[in-house]
């Protein structure tokens, strides 16, 4: 059987880390863009990457001119037009979304699958403007979308089962582990994940510790790949401060979810991280890292406070059939590299300790952003876990 061509709309990062993906999997890419430039950075992107898996010996000889073989890097869009699948990777903007798919329905097949990389925006909304918004679904992927494992299959409200088992096979083919997440603020990832920034940034905030001792530990104390900080500047401060207001927005701006005027400011001052070469951090040459203040205490103190909350958005993510408990820590493992799955976590703490933890924070400062879920209240009361642990 020939394998089936896939297209994709925009030749940014994740664009390009996508159609290397398909194409290192036997599938024929039709990669567009408008951009003249972006088409251009992207060809060197796949030949650097490739040349550099080459170099390290994950790649046989042969295979680089093979994969790009299978890549059509082109700024006309009539390759879609012998698509099975068309993936969606441009700006994170609803309107230009729309408009994007309102162009995808006319140029695809009818019996092509359609598909939107959208990290936080919904998808029911996104397919609100097409003619046949069944075949329609969420491909969330992580970048590096060729290295990261996890990918949030999520359907919209009219996505027919049909095109969500299909997506799931390509994705499945292509090695991934999918995680299948309702179609609300965030999905899974972004949506639990906000605890791990928002309330780093409020401690920051209220002078608790410096942004390079909360790193410190999340890193060292709780087994965190990165810490808050560092991860912020990675991926760009811009890109997470407009991810927390879409999310607080998108939940009717309940203060679990409030931005931090800290970031907003940063951001306005075009501190974005790495990219800008500050950040929380300086990245100028020469600049030193100062020491954090390594006090286990403080350090506990700060790791507590970080988890509960993450803890608490898992639960809420249960309580609102987000996704499954499992497939809630497995998105958290394997999308954002957790030491641990939050739900186990949880269990690991014992929940009437979390939910004392939470009880203790909102009677500190008298905020609803701190109120314990009624899962965690009601599991905590009745003496449950999220897992059976007795096998």
């Amino acid at each position: 059987m020939t394998p089936s061509t896939v297209g994709i709309l925009g030749a940014g990062t994740m664009g390009t880390g996508i159609a290397q993906l398909a194409a290192t999997h036997g599938n024929p890419v039709v990669l567009y863009d408008t951009s003249k430039r972006a088409l251009k950075k992207s060809r060197e992107q796949l030949e650097r990457v490739l040349t550099r898996l080459r170099e390290k010996g994950r790649l046989e000889p042969g295979r680089k001119r093979e994969i790009l073989d299978l890549i059509q890097i082109t700024a006309r869009l009539d390759g879609f037009e012998s698509c099975a699948l068309v993936i969606e990777a441009i700006i994170e903007d609803l309107s230009m979304k729309k408009a994007a798919f309102r162009r995808l329905e006319k140029l695809a097949p009818d019996d092509c699958l359609l598909a939107t990389n959208t990290s936080s925006l919904s998808i029911t909304s996104i397919t609100s403007v097409c003619r046949h918004p069944q075949r329609v679904v969420g491909m969330h992927f992580f970048n590096p979308a060729p290295v990261m494992k996890l990918v949030e299959l999520v359907p919209g409200m009219l996505t027919e089962d049909s095109a969500l088992r299909s997506a799931r096979r390509t994705l499945e083919s292509w090695e991934k582990t999918v995680v299948v997440a309702t179609d609300t603020p965030g999905f899974v990832v972004n949506r639990v994940a906000r605890p791990f920034y928002g309330e780093a940034l409020r401690m920051f905030e209220e002078n608790l510790a410096d942004a390079v001792t909360i790193d410190w530990a999340m890193r060292e104390l709780a087994g965190f790949r990165m810490g808050p900080f560092e991860l912020m500047d990675l991926i760009g401060l811009d890109v997470n401060y407009a991810v927390s207001e879409r999310v607080f927005e998108a939940f009717y701006y309940d203060p679990r979810f409030r931005p931090s005027s800290v970031q907003r400011r940063m951001v306005e001052a075009g501190l974005l991280g790495r990219k800008s070469g500050r950040g929380y951090y300086d990245y100028t040459p020469g600049a030193e890292t100062p020491e954090p203040q390594r006090d286990p205490d403080l350090g506990g103190q700060i790791v507590q406070r970080i988890l509960v909350m993450l803890i608490n958005d898992a639960a809420d993510a249960v309580l609102h059939k987000v996704a499954s408990p499992s497939d809630i820590d497995l998105a958290m493992t394997r999308g954002v590299n957790y030491p641990k799955g939050l739900l186990a976590w949880a269990d690991e703490l014992g929940l009437p300790n979390v939910v004392d933890s939470l009880k203790t924070l909102q009677s500190e400062y008298g905020e609803d952003r701190y109120r314990p879920n009624v899962l965690l209240k009601r599991m905590a009361r009745n003496h449950q876990q999220f897992f059976d642990n007795s096998q």
